[in-house]
């Protein structure tokens, strides 16, 4: 037996204790008698998950026979299978054993239940909900719609509800109840229906293999169980909103659960003294902070993806793309070897985003040293290999179960913000053990790839001197277009080319999906084979699960078409670098700025050659964590967390790939996840993408008040990506002080998303007609509005430096107008009356579609 095997039961078992909801709400009968299962478990959809546990362990590693600790197996015939897992998952509303209160206790420490609400909520546990359907026929309310924002309370209308369906970048989105919520028990229980099958479909493509290795397994199954349940509602029961997926609250319930016991088991809490305890209804154990809240952070992540100073510019656009991936995979590694050093299953994990996350562990004094030791490991590693130029903080918060009831959990998660800041100003520990000067030695010189960390390998051919670091980057960047999935091995001797560094003591090798498939069956059962993990971009009809786990950590990266080698011409002096008989031929930063270009009748391209970088995250974002929920859970801050993620790093890649028919399909994401991204594409299109995140994100949000503000730039192609990223985070600092925030910044202006949306819509669509009325206007009147558009943001009457003669742009536009050419003339008088109406009302702003207009006529 192994602590790690027994953990990933408990956590199994707990991940399922719900199952019996999914399967109850197909209409589907149950093999046994229901009425008998009833009355052992209580509720019938305990009875269902007592029922399906059949279904599900026929797919699962066996939990009958040989070692199943701590749960009973079944030795022989007779043997007493009263703590079977079965059990301890199904009894969770009428528990008895140790095992099963556990288990229970996860429940309803998750659920953020004091006693008297889960007295009332478990007398009701199959009643109508606030939203006045059944279990069959309520659908799951968006959380969004419930958060208070600027001290109002939130309407709490229920308007929308989420598509019963599997995980897809489109599925995220709420829809309105009136077209997502069925009206009959029989059209809702056939989506069950037809969801249960595809989950059953899916369990069977995880490779047996697998099942010997339970924590390779159970991570595959977690991500499966996600996709399958992120849309179910956990709780319809009368009186509690059906707004926490089954997937977050079951997670939830996993976590805790497997710490709990571990804390248990480690304290020798497991007598009949234990049970007492946990069976009183005045729970006297739950201020015992049995639970440990470890949190981490990666900081110096900007400046590490762009860092500058290489010798050669060869492999540019791989090692941004190979930097960007190895901070994902980084934080994927942090949060594996703590995993493991605590001896958790990746169940445990609950937060999982941008670089941060969350592990719920035992408080004892194992976890802590364990802690500890990959402290020291962590910041070891950060120094060596990239000279403290990136951390991983980590902060270790004990909590009980009474933390975790609503009216306590916002001053837990006070806590758990002011812990992580803490470890934000003690990087590397500098005041304590932490050498805070290492020696450099530079036999080879600098790496030619990064320019100050040292090479360890000489030059060879064109191939400059480099580091280790950066030789990964570059076969990084090169199998992010070319693999699927990613081996975590402990050992790699087998493989020709792993990653040349470990992470953390992990060996890391890139495969195609077809090479995973039973050939590394004997590296599964021997443990050497930690995870596999499917990083790929969800397929074009947004299917996500190909039985391996995943991680949503890909970006977009722009590639070439048969349309694009029909239209090349347009790519100009960089046209030879565009070979279009590779197998994988990506688009370099100088093809991307001319996708936008047009082809005239004159047979010549317009359009100027530019980039546009976009870099934003959600506002108030602390905020609406800290203060947003009026109640608070632990299921609902980790549900709140994951839905925030998946619209960045779930959606945002799927649509520039695949959206309106690949219409953003040459913008770059460089990262995006967590509450932020940063992307780089045609001038024009960007623009225009932008407006298009605005508009989804609040549909995705369902209302408008929950924003993102925006900094975006426009450079040419050879700008060094180092100063796109300087720039665009100076655009969204001055996005950031626009009143109210919600704004975007572009070429020195300012301005809400609103009126975004009315300069680069409307305006700019009424200015673009009477350009094409009048068959094109001279640049010289082009130019004009932009001097006008600069003289009526000073003749702003709240300007107090105003001057007499800022007020003439109204007598230079009716002059500019009415001396158009003779072929002009007649929309002289619409042309003023537009262009005035537009400077009168945005002013200053008013460049915005005026340059759009102008740099989309460049020759």
């Amino acid at each position: 037996m192994t602590l790690l095997q027994s953990s990933c039961r408990v956590a199994f078992a707990a991940l399922l204790h719900d199952l019996g909801k999914f399967h109850e709400r197909t209409g589907q009968p149950v093999s046994g008698n229901l009425d008998a299962l009833t009355t052992l478990y209580r509720y019938s959809h305990a009875a269902h998950t007592a029922d399906q546990w059949d279904v599900i362990e026929q797919l699962a590693p066996d939990v009958l026979r040989g070692d199943v600790s701590p749960f009973a197996g079944r030795a022989s015939a007779a043997a007493d299978i009263t703590d079977s897992m079965a059990n301890a998952a199904a009894a969770h509303h009428k528990p008895d054993t140790l095992l099963q209160w556990i288990i229970a206790t996860a429940d309803r420490a998750a659920s953020g239940f004091e006693r008297s609400k889960f007295d009332e909520y478990n007398d009701d546990a199959e009643g109508i909900t606030p939203t006045h359907k059944n279990r069959f026929q309520a659908r799951m309310v968006t959380l969004f719609e419930q958060i208070t924002l600027n001290g109002q309370s939130a309407k709490n209308k229920f308007e929308h509800v989420y598509p019963l369906q599997a995980l897809n970048p489109q599925a995220i989105f709420p829809a309105n109840r009136s077209v997502a919520e069925p009206d009959s028990d029989q059209a809702a229980k056939a989506e069950y229906a037809a969801l249960w099958q595809q989950f059953l479909q899916a369990l069977a493509t995880i490779p047996k293999s697998h099942r010997k290795n339970w924590p390779l397994w159970l991570d595959h199954f977690d991500s499966a169980w996600l996709t399958f349940t992120q849309a179910i509602p956990s709780a319809t029961n009368r009186g509690v909103v059906p707004d926490v997926s089954l997937y977050d609250h079951s997670k939830a319930v996993a976590a805790l659960a497997t710490a709990l016991w571990r804390w248990h088991a480690a304290t020798g809490n497991t007598g009949a003294d234990a049970l007492a305890k946990l069976k009183d209804p005045e729970r006297p154990d739950w201020n015992e902070p049995k639970l440990l809240l470890v949190q981490g952070d990666f900081f110096g992540i900007q400046q590490f993806i762009f860092a500058e100073g290489a010798q050669t510019q060869k492999h540019a656009h791989k090692l941004l793309r190979g930097r960007s991936f190895q901070v994902a995979l980084l934080a994927e590694m942090a949060a594996l070897r703590l995993l493991d050093a605590l001896q958790l299953p990746s169940t445990s994990q609950i937060i999982n985003a941008a670089g941060k996350f969350l592990i719920v562990a035992p408080n004892t004094p194992d976890a802590q040293k364990a802690i500890e030791t990959c402290r020291q490991q962590f910041n070891q590693w950060c120094l060596e290999h990239t000279y403290g130029e990136i951390s991983v903080g980590l902060a270790a918060t004990p909590a009980s179960c009474n933390d975790l009831i609503s009216k306590q959990f916002k001053t837990l998660t006070q806590r758990l913000f002011t812990e992580l800041d803490i470890a934000k100003h003690r990087r590397f520990d500098l005041c304590g053990d932490t050498a805070s000067v290492r020696a450099a030695h530079f036999p080879h010189g600098p790496c030619g790839y990064h320019g100050r960390y040292p090479a360890d390998r000489a030059a060879e051919g064109e191939q400059p001197a480099s580091c280790a670091l950066s030789r990964d980057q570059i076969k990084i960047g090169e199998a992010l277009t070319r693999k699927a999935r990613l081996l975590v091995l402990n050992t790699a001797d087998s493989f020709k080319k792993p990653l040349d560094l470990d992470y953390f003591d992990y060996r890391l090798v890139f495969v195609d999906e077809a090479d995973i498939s039973g050939h590394y069956s004997k590296l599964a059962e021997q443990g050497e084979l930690v995870r596999t993990w499917d990083f790929d971009q969800p397929e074009a009809n947004g299917h996500c699960f190909h039985g391996y786990a995943r991680r949503f950590v890909n970006s977009h990266v722009p590639m070439f078409d048969g349309s694009d080698q029909f239209l090349s011409e347009k790519y100009g002096r960089w046209e030879e670098e565009a070979d279009f008989d590779r197998q994988h031929p990506i688009k370099t930063l100088h093809h991307i700025a001319c996708e936008n270009r047009r082809l005239k009748e004159n047979g010549k391209w317009t359009g100027e050659i530019a980039l546009v970088t976009l870099k934003g995250d959600i506002d108030n974002l602390g905020a609406l964590f800290q203060s947003g929920l009026a109640e608070p859970t632990f299921a609902r801050w980790a549900s709140l967390s994951r839905q925030v993620n998946a619209f960045f790093a779930l959606w945002l890649p799927w649509y520039c790939a695949h959206g309106e028919n690949g219409r953003f399909r040459n913008t770059y994401t460089v990262f995006a996840g967590g509450d932020d991204f940063f992307l780089i594409g045609p001038w024009e299109s960007t623009l225009e993408l932008a407006g298009a995140m605005r508009r989804e994100f609040a549909r995705y949000m369902a209302r408008d008040d929950i924003s993102f503000s925006l900094g975006a730039i426009m450079t040419q192609p050879k700008v060094p990506a180092r100063h796109l990223a300087t720039a665009a985070e100076a655009g969204l600092a001055a996005a950031k002080q626009h009143p109210g925030k919600n704004a975007v910044n572009l070429w020195g202006s300012t301005v809400g998303w609103r009126e975004w949306q009315e300069l680069i819509g409307n305006r700019r669509h009424a200015l673009e007609r009477l350009i094409d009325e009048a068959n094109g206007l001279s640049t010289g009147f082009i130019y004009n509005l932009l001097r006008l558009a600069d003289q009526a943001e000073h003749d702003r009457p709240e300007n107090a430096n105003r001057r007499p003669e800022d007020a003439l742009w109204r007598s230079r536009l009716a002059y500019r107008c009415a001396r158009l050419p003779k072929q002009q003339q007649s929309i002289g008088p619409a042309l003023a009356a537009e262009c005035g109406a537009a400077l009168k009302q945005h002013r200053g702003a008013y460049r915005l579609p005026v340059s759009v207009l102008l740099y989309r006529q460049r020759q």
